[in-house]
């Protein structure tokens, strides 16, 4: 009877923890959702030819005739990105995005950054456009993204948030005990690490730069304690690595918020993160150590690096960088290039998920901020090119193409992981084996390529299921914040982030399951590597940054 009574308690418990995981990420989302400030416009320009009122809502405006233009005019004599109206710290201004028929400010031609004031007229073609101030603008300004309809509920206390990731990675640690029928002291070691990191973000998130809001931090804590305790058990060295290599990504972190609240700083770095970044990867070229049939790391005194993954927080940052000077062919071209050495140079390393990742983001951002899909069919046909010769001269790639979607047909050999896999996401079931009990870390690269195996034999396919969600509800948020976001920058480096980890979470997960070919990336947060979980809390700085209430509301009015 004991022994019944404790099996129906570890049950219990397991099924407690994938409902509690499910609540945390809703309260998190649902707390985002919630809290919002009210969309009043900047100025307003009002149309003389159409006599219509347009509201300004942003820092930074694309303005022109195609529809993917912040704010679009219908006149054929305008060209389809003809200006940018912009505001900056001195005022607001208005650059041509090199159209046909130039920009005018009452009556002469507008160069680069061309300085306009309330009243001041902007023709652009056969359409003439007055600065006005936004309280004229009496319109109610409305959004069909259901995100944007907010309830009056006040957000989820912060404080609280942390205490539940706390208890979360709590239930872990005690269900690691359980599972081996000991004290497992390593798991509450991790787990008082991970609990003193979290109060301590918090502290200096609320304090230092007095930041009411938490849920993204939140999510970030949660999935990298979730994966650092799923290591205790398999490689305790590395469980600490997730620890360490977290705090210092919540450095960079807040480096990168801090750096990137003035949008014009990005773009007087931008060439030289362009540079560092190529650098980064030549170094890689030159120094790589093949491991796993990649060179994509470097040993520096004894501790391996993989410098792709920093690189993904400079693509974001060269990519989406000040919209003024990305319109311009000069750019775009200068991105097109970039891009290319990128996705060329980990093609090199034989990094083909990467490489994959980098060129997704590319398409993200050419046709979010330039709208010239001529660009993007070129690339698609390039990167298919690419792809035949890749499957011509490196035949371990073309093997895991043949073996994809037939893994299950030669367990032994071509299909061994994900083979393993799939056998072991069924024994786990719907709320898993236990902590700490699964048979698939026993297997290579279990604990990177093959983890969300092991999230779904040891914790159930309830929670597994829950951190995909969460990474794909990073993207519905980038997408519902990017349209109340005051900077461009913001919105599309949100975007592209956000995209870039799911693109990187679908890899891994269908990956691993073979509804894909096995490209052998990691599942952000989760699987172990102190460079991949670098990358994952600088990607979230941007995701952060596009949330109206990340700055004081002053700032987010464009005063200071």
């Amino acid at each position: 009877m004991t022994q019944f009574l404790a099996d129906v308690a570890v049950v219990g418990l397991r099924i407690l923890m994938a409902f509690f995981a499910v609540f945390i990420i809703y309260e998190c989302f649902a707390s985002m959702r919630r809290q919002r400030r009210h969309e009043t416009p900047l100025v307003m320009l009002y149309n003389e030819t159409a006599r219509t009122k347009i509201p300004v809502l942003c820092w930074e405006n694309a303005v022109g005739r195609s529809r993917g233009n912040d704010i679009v005019i219908k006149d054929p004599t305008v060209s389809r990105s003809h200006f940018v109206l912009l505001r900056r710290e001195e005022g607001w201004f208005v650059s041509d995005s090199d159209s046909k028929a130039g920009t005018y400010v009452n009556g002469k031609k507008a160069s680069f950054r061309t300085p306009v004031y309330i009243d001041d007229k902007i023709q652009v073609g056969h359409t003439t456009l007055q600065l006005r101030r936004g309280e004229e603008f009496t319109e109610q300004v409305r959004h069909n993204w259901f995100f944007s309809k907010a309830s009056g509920r006040p957000s989820v206390s912060s404080p609280w948030l942390v205490f539940l990731v706390n208890l979360f990675h709590l239930f872990m640690a005690v269900e690691i005990c359980i599972t081996f029928g000991e004290l497992r002291v390593g798991a509450f070691e991790i787990w008082g690490a991970m609990t003193a990191f979290s109060w301590l973000l918090y502290a200096v998130s609320a304090g230092g730069f007095g930041r009411s809001n938490f849920e993204i931090e939140a999510i970030a804590l949660f999935l990298t304690g979730l994966g650092a305790l799923l290591l205790v058990e398999q490689n305790m060295r590395d469980a600490w690595i997730q620890v360490a290599a977290a705090v210092a990504g919540s450095v960079i972190y807040m480096i990168i918020l801090a750096f990137i609240r003035n949008p014009d700083r990005i773009i007087r770095w931008r060439m030289v993160i362009m540079l560092l970044s190529l650098g980064f990867l030549l170094i890689n070229l030159i120094f790589g150590v093949a491991e796993l049939g990649a060179t994509n790391r470097i040993y520096v005194a004894g501790i391996s690096i993989q410098p792709s993954e920093l690189v993904k927080i400079a693509y974001i940052f060269v990519g989406a960088s000040a919209l003024d000077h990305l319109q311009t062919k000069r750019n775009l071209f200068e991105f097109v290039v970039f891009s290319a050495l990128c996705v060329g140079a980990l093609a090199l390393m034989s990094d083909f998920g990467t490489a994959l990742i980098f060129f997704v983001t590319f398409l993200i951002i050419s046709i979010t901020r330039s709208g010239d899909y001529k660009t993007v069919i070129l690339a698609v046909a390039a990167v298919i090119f690419a792809g035949i010769l890749v499957l011509q001269f490196k035949p371990y790639i073309a093997d895991r193409f043949a073996i994809w979607g037939h893994a299950l047909e030669d367990p032994s050999n071509a299909g061994f992981q994900q083979a393993r896999v799939l056998t072991n996401i069924a024994a786990g079931g719907f709320f898993g084996t236990g902590v700490g009990g699964g048979v698939l870390k026993c297997y290579g690269a279990s604990e990177t390529d093959l983890v969300f195996g092991i999230v779904s034999e040891e914790m159930g396919l309830v929670v597994a299921l829950t951190i995909a969600m969460t990474i794909f509800g990073f993207v519905i948020n980038s997408r519902a914040t990017a349209s109340r976001s005051r900077s461009t920058f913001y919105s599309i480096s949100a975007i592209c982030a956000a995209c870039m980890m799911l693109t990187q979470t679908a890899l891994n997960i269908f990956g691993c399951t073979d509804i894909l070919p096995l490209t052998g990336v990691t599942l952000p947060f989760i699987s172990a590597g102190g460079s991949s979980m670098l990358s994952c809390w600088g990607l979230i700085a941007f995701i952060k940054a596009a949330d109206e209430r990340t700055y004081s509301v002053g700032r987010l009015n464009g005063e200071e």
